[in-house]
C-alpha cells in the first residue's frame, strides 16, 4: 500500500497542516475510505496543488479543509485551531457559478464586508481595489449576465480575496473553461499570489494548469486516496503561461503524467467494472 508523504520537515511554521487525515463515507462492511492518512504542509506564501485522478477523494479533501465536512479522523491544522467547520481564515473559490446574477459586479465583490457590517464607503473602495487586482475595473458597474465564465469567475476570487483570508482554497476553477482561458487566467492566478504573498491549494485534474501555478504538488492515488508523490516545481518565478513551451515545463508534465498513468487506469478499470455489473443486472 502507498504510504502518505510525511509531514513537511521545515522550521518555519506552516500555513496550514493536513496531519494522517481519514475520511470514510458509510459503515460496516460497506464502508467506502475516500481519503486514507493524508498528510502534507502548506508554508506562508506557498502555492500548493493536489491533483490526481476521478474518485481520489480530492474534493473530500477540499470539503474537509473547507470546514465543509467535519466528521474526519485526523486534523487539519491552522495554527493551534483544528478545522472542524468554516473557519475565517479560509477563503473557497468553487467550480461551479458562484457569482449573484442581480447584483453588478462591485455589488458582488463587496457582499462579503457587507454581511460584516462594513461601512459602504469602506467596502466600496476595498472592493474597487480587488477588482482592479484581477483586472476588470473596467466592468464594475456590469452584470454576470455580461461577463465571460472566466470574468465571473475572477468576480469569484476577488469576493473571495476581500475578506483577506489566510488560505485560498480552490477546487477545479477554471474546468468550465476552454484552455486559452485557462492559460491566461493562471496568469493572473499567479501575479494576484505573489503579490499578495497567498497562501493557495488548488484542487485540480489538470496537470499543465498545475504545473504553471504551483511551487509543489501532491500526487493522489486513486480511490483510496492517499499521498503518492510530492513534487517540487523548480521553474523561475515570476511565472507565466509563457513556461509552458519550455522543455523543462514539459519534462514535468511528463513526470508527473508518469505517476498518474496508473491511477487513472485503475480508476477507468474500476468505472468499466462497475458498468458492466450494472449491465448484467439491468
Amino acid at each position: 500500500m502507498t504510504q502518505s508523504a510525511p509531514i513537511d520537515g521545515s522550521s518555519a511554521e506552516p500555513a496550514l497542516v493536513v496531519d494522517d487525515v481519514v475520511k470514510r463515507f458509510g459503515a460496516g462492511a460497506g464502508a467506502v475510505t475516500a481519503v486514507d492518512h493524508v498528510s502534507f504542509t502548506v508554508k506562508q506564501g506557498e502555492f500548493v496543488s493536489v491533483i490526481g485522478p476521478s474518485g481520489c477523494g480530492k474534493s473530500t479533501l477540499f470539503n474537509i479543509i473547507g470546514g465543509l465536512l467535519g466528521d474526519y479522523e485526523g486534523a487539519v491544522m491552522i495554527g493551534d485551531e483544528r478545522i472542524s467547520a468554516p473557519h475565517p481564515a479560509v477563503g473557497m473559490v468553487f467550480q461551479e457559478e458562484s457569482t449573484f446574477p442581480w447584483r453588478n459586479v462591485i455589488d458582488n465583490v463587496a457582499f462579503p464586508l457587507e454581511l460584516q457590517g462594513v461601512a459602504k464607503s469602506e467596502r466600496m473602495d476595498r472592493a474597487h481595489h480587488f477588482i482592479d487586482m484581477v483586472g476588470l475595473s473596467s466592468f464594475e458597474k456590469n452584470y454576470p449576465s455580461q461577463l465571460s465564465g472566466g470574468m465571473r469567475q475572477r468576480v469569484s476570487i476577488a469576493r473571495t480575496l476581500i475578506s483577506q483570508p489566510k488560505i485560498l482554497l480552490m477546487d477545479e476553477p477554471f474546468a468550465a473553461l476552454d484552455e486559452q482561458t485557462r492559460l491566461l487566467l493562471g496568469d493572473k492566478i499567479t501575479q494576484i499570489q505573489q503579490e499578495l504573498n497567498q497562501t493557495t491549494l488548488l484542487i485540480t485534474h489538470n496537470l499543465t494548469e498545475a504545473v504553471q501555478l504551483s511551487d509543489r504538488i501532491v500526487v493522489m492515488t486513486y480511490r483510496p486516496g492517499q499521498v503518492k508523490r510530492i513534487v517540487d516545481i523548480k521553474l523561475p518565478r515570476p511565472r507565466t503561461s509563457d513556461v509552458v513551451g519550455s522543455d523543462a515545463f514539459g519534462h514535468y508534465v511528463a513526470e508527473i503524467w508518469n505517476d498518474l498513468r496508473e491511477e487513472a487506469s485503475r480508476g477507468m478499470a474500476d468505472s468499466e467494472s462497475a458498468a458492466a455489473r450494472r449491465g448484467a443486472h439491468g
